[in-house]
């Protein structure tokens, strides 16, 4: 079994460039920890399948959340930026094909990519993504807070996530009202609204009768969505279709691509499957919806 530290995982996987930035979430602990995990780890090993030809990175035992900022060329930029969540089942993080990958493709369209590492695996068995969307909604402060001394748009930042990281950014996204943690500096005043969100095969977001979980409290105010998503993921579409229905009755603007075939865990990885156009139709959307203009 391969089993190496995340570090060295980085230097012998093809990731983004090195980062911009790279800044801790919280000042001290996460809210709520109590106890010291392992070393990260990334627990890919070689008899694991392969996607688009490729490993991937499965880093767990994260207690240290933090922010990689990735820049796009001077020339390019925007100014609008983009907090990325990678997916894993709140138990590791699929860090490169669902994060550093993301910030590449997000750096070519002159978007800063901010890949956000939350804490897995989850803490709260009653509530896996509790502390995950903790750190979601510090970090969308957080890259307001310090907007103008990133050079970025404090009025264009965006949450994408993937699976699991599809419900924490989705949550940080309709939740942002609600005080998942106690306020602990002047971060913590600026607004934890993303101005819209991402969502790539969302988990986690319907019931065991097939509806919206209770939890998910759509409203006017919650920002505009581009989903996608297979009808043949073993993570149900549902997901994603509910969600799109729950925007439409809110009266929020929402782009929702599904796709006949390709199962789950696509990210940004070429599987032989026309999901694996998203990232262009999702463009699109980000442009006609102004977010791209400098």
């Amino acid at each position: 079994m391969l089993r190496i530290l995340f570090a060295l995982a980085v230097c012998t996987t093809a990731t983004a460039a090195e980062p911009w930035k790279t800044v801790n979430v919280w000042p001290a602990k996460a809210p709520g920890e109590t106890k010291e995990l392992p070393p990260e780890i990334n627990l890919w090993k070689d008899t694991d399948g392969l996607i688009g030809g490729k490993s991937i990175i499965k880093l767990t035992n994260v207690s240290t959340p933090t922010l990689a900022i990735y820049k796009p060329a001077k020339d390019k930029d925007t100014g609008a930026a983009i907090i990325v969540c990678p997916g894993g089942g709140h138990s590791i993080l699929a860090f490169d094909h669902e994060g550093t990958e993301v910030a590449d493709w997000l750096n070519s369209l002159g978007v800063t990519g901010i890949v956000l590492k939350y804490r897995v695996p989850f803490r709260n068995p009653n509530n896996k993504s509790e502390a995950a969307v903790q750190d979601a909604q510090r970090a969308v402060r957080m890259v307001r807070a310090n907007a103008k001394e990133w050079g970025l748009d404090e009025k264009r930042i965006g949450i994408l996530g993937f699976s699991a990281g599809g419900e924490t950014a989705g949550l940080a996204a309709i939740n942002h009202k609600s005080e998942l943690y106690k306020a602990i500096d002047k971060i913590d005043e600026a607004s934890a609204r993303p101005d819209f969100a991402v969502l790539v095969y969302p988990a986690y977001f319907t019931d065991k009768k097939n509806r919206l979980k209770e939890t998910v409290n759509i409203t006017k105010e919650t920002p505009p969505m581009f989903l996608a998503h297979s009808f043949d993921d073993p993570v149900d579409v549902r997901s994603s279709l509910l969600l799109a229905l729950g925007l439409k009755d809110a009266g929020v603007g929402c782009e929702l691509h599904t796709y006949a075939s390709g199962g789950h865990g696509w990210g940004m990885r070429q599987t032989g499957h026309p999901c694996n156009t998203w990232p262009t139709r999702c463009g699109e959307w980000l442009e006609k919806q102004g977010w791209l203009k400098k």
